[in-house]
């Protein structure tokens, strides 16, 4: 096993609150966080970056229906447009590969990112964006998980009884509905290539998508995402399967999950680093604040709730970005 894989492993055998731990340290200071005293609002006005960010693009990863998304970004699409006195204009990917070509065209200034997507366009744009902040979950750490999910009504109780059976990717710039749990299966034995183990394996779209694939019996199994978290009745307290109940979408009693993974670090918030230091500070300033000051609409963003959101840096997601370059490297061998 190689140095990247090791490595890779070690931080993957963290429990959460380790991983977290194991995060902050990585960071050049002492990272600012949305449960600090100190932390509020930028003032309200036309600030001087402005004149280089004369329209804030933000980009919104694919997964979920258009209407959905817009929808759930309304509110805080109108408060940064208040706060900042600057139009703001969303752009829905219909996948995640769309915001990863956004940014290396310079078309967006923000998203927020799945790990994986974050690596891939740290990569495409050969360091042209950086993280802001990372969502913190309810305990405190920046860790979430991939899971396998079956209907509860297939008789597929375990691993094992997936051998033969078809499995749904979400996407492939998807940390948790690709990445991860194509490296974390191949780690247990299971060759993940359609054929070896599955039946047959493809992209649903998406996370949402992915589920709905399973719901209606169109694959087997499906990754997607969520905190770990809270009630698993109720989809956890927050990711893909929280989302899909808040939405009427999904009854859990309808799904069993058979696979958990190992903790993941947190996808960011990210702008483009071409950007001017003041609009990064106003960005991170402005999602620090906002679980205290609108918590309704941070909600909203993040499918659900946790403590807030961290300050962040590149170093968080080096091993995700190792992982990228290995599996990019994996392909063109099998080519």
């Amino acid at each position: 096993m190689n140095m990247i894989n090791r490595r890779y492993l070690g931080a993957l055998a963290l429990g959460a609150t380790a991983f977290a731990t194991q995060s902050a340290r990585a960071q050049t200071a002492a990272p600012r966080r949305t449960a600090d005293a100190g932390v509020a609002m930028p003032a309200a006005g036309r600030k001087a970056w402005a004149d280089q960010v004369p329209t804030l693009r933000i980009g919104l990863l694919g997964g979920e229906n258009e209407a959905d998304r817009l929808g759930r970004f309304g509110a805080y699409q109108n408060l940064l447009a208040e706060t900042f006195k600057i139009p703001v204009r969303l752009f829905p990917a219909s996948d995640y590969s769309g915001v990863l070509q956004a940014f290396s065209a310079k078309q967006i200034e923000m998203s927020s990112l799945g790990s994986s997507g974050y690596a891939g366009a740290w990569l495409d744009t050969n360091g042209g964006i950086q993280p802001l902040v990372v969502p913190e979950e309810n305990d405190g750490s920046i860790a979430y998980h991939s899971v396998l999910v079956v209907r509860s009504d297939s008789g597929i109780a375990n691993l094992e009884q997936m051998r033969g059976k078809s499995l749904a990717w979400a996407d492939p710039n998807s940390t948790s509905g690709y990445l991860i749990p194509r490296f974390a299966l191949r780690r247990q034995g299971i060759g993940v290539e359609p054929g070896q183990y599955f039946s047959r394996t493809g992209f649903a779209g998406g996370h949402e998508q992915g589920v709905v694939a399973v719901l209606q019996r169109q694959y087997d199994g499906a990754v997607t995402w969520v905190s770990g978290q809270g009630d698993p009745a109720q989809g956890y307290s927050r990711g893909n399967l929280r989302a899909m109940v808040d939405k009427g979408m999904l009854n859990m009693a309808d799904l069993r999950v058979l696979w958990t993974s190992d903790p993941i670090p947190n996808g960011p918030l990210a702008s483009r680093s071409d950007l001017p230091a003041s609009f990064q500070e106003d960005m991170k300033l402005f999602h620090l604040a906002l679980p205290k000051t609108h918590p309704a609409i941070y909600e909203q963003i993040e499918r659900g709730g946790g403590t807030g959101y961290r300050e962040a840096t590149h170093d968080i997601f080096q091993i995700i970005v190792d992982l990228r370059r290995e599996e990019a490297a994996a392909r063109r061998r099998r080519s």
